[in-house]
């Protein structure tokens, strides 16, 4: 009851009104005949290149692991069947000698 915080008056909402003046329309420049060089576009963002580059890298990680996941596998089969084979050639040659 102390600490009872007290919530501000909402503060009534703006109300859009329709402007009188009409819309304007840009239409780009006519080409010219002049031997300028094609302005280029300073304000261009590099945001887009940069999640590019962070999602490739981010792609190339994934394919590594998996790859490295889908060797050790395999590796471990191989292992596995030659301690196998190892295990059953004992067991034959022992009981031939029998």
């Amino acid at each position: 009851m102390l600490l009872r915080p007290k919530m501000p008056d909402a503060a009534p909402l703006p109300i859009a009104q329709e402007s009188a003046r009409p819309t304007e329309h840009h239409h780009a420049p006519a080409a010219c005949s002049c031997a300028h060089a094609p302005m280029t576009s300073a304000g261009r963002s590099v945001s887009p290149l940069v999640s590019r580059g962070a999602s490739a890298v981010a792609a190339v990680f994934v394919v590594g692991v998996v790859l490295t996941a889908l060797l050790a596998t395999v590796a471990i089969t191989a292992v596995s069947v030659s301690i196998a084979a190892l295990v059953l050639r004992s067991l034959l040659s022992g009981a031939h000698k029998r």
